[in-house]
């Protein structure tokens, strides 16, 4: 029998029933106008409830979802909520069930990872109760529902050298996912002011900057960053709103971003 993941936050983070679920996300995606680009080789996206941040994120999958062709692989990268461990927990499963059914991991690939560098450990007790991996499945599976994943789940580490050791791995055919929110709970006003920073830093490649900034996904985006450097990807700013401003309630909110990477050329 297969080892797949169940859902954890189903019915809380997003809908439980299926046909629900799949026409929300088709809602949100219709919604989202993001820029025409091309060659997308990785995006951040915040995982908080989909009322919240669920028209947020919908501007990177709908980005991911017209370009011409899928990835062969899709590393998902995010912070652990709920477990302390050291190093990146890398899911031992064969795949990650929704309502939309089940998508893939690449648990070959996953072993060997885990097996190439005492930073990564093939272990699940972080995975099951997570959802800031689990919230991105339901859009892939939209998009692209036979594409094997990579589920990492960053503990105690040091984000550049994850970016070290995962870096020879990720090939041209392949896209990284990073989930993460921005700031939580302050005023609407100071959460545009602290994010708007963050933002910033991040467009112009300033990791230290970034560090010091209020992001749950703060190490698995500066394992991006470092990734995106070395390999000339650019970063591009789709969306950005709070909870607040998607709610109406501004007293205290949570920042959301839709950021993609591209590859330049020349």
């Amino acid at each position: 029998m297969a080892d797949i993941r169940s859902p954890a936050v189903a019915g809380m983070f997003y809908p439980a029933q299926a046909g629900v679920l799949r026409a929300e996300i088709a809602s949100y995606l219709e919604a989202a106008n993001p820029p025409a680009l091309t060659s997308v080789r990785a995006v951040i996206v915040p995982h908080a409830g989909y009322m919240y941040s669920g028209p947020v994120a919908a501007y990177a999958y709908r980005l991911l979802a017209d370009q011409a062709q899928a990835p062969a692989r899709i590393f998902i990268l995010g912070p652990s909520h709920r477990s302390w461990f050291p190093g990146v927990a890398v899911a031992d499963v064969d795949g990650f069930r929704t309502p939309l059914g089940v998508q893939p991991v690449d648990r070959t690939f996953a072993r060997r990872l885990a097996q190439s560098s005492s930073l990564f450990s093939a272990i699940n007790t972080p995975h099951i109760p997570e959802h800031c991996l689990e919230v991105q499945y339901p859009f892939i599976q939209v998009i692209w529902p036979e594409v094997p994943t990579v589920p990492l789940l960053y503990g105690q580490v040091d984000p550049l050298a994850v970016a070290a050791e995962l870096g020879p791995h990720v090939t041209a055919d392949d896209l990284i996912i990073v989930s993460s929110d921005l700031s939580h709970y302050h005023t609407n006003e100071m959460a545009h002011r602290l994010d708007q920073s963050l933002l910033e830093a991040l467009l112009k490649g300033d990791r230290a900057a970034v560090a010091q900034g209020e992001a749950c996904g703060v190490a698995p985006i500066l394992t991006l960053m470092s990734l995106a450097e070395s390999r000339d990807w650019r970063p591009h700013l789709l969306d950005y709103r709070t909870s607040g401003d998607i709610t109406g309630d501004t007293r205290q909110v949570v920042g959301y971003a839709a950021v993609a990477y591209t590859q330049e050329v020349g």
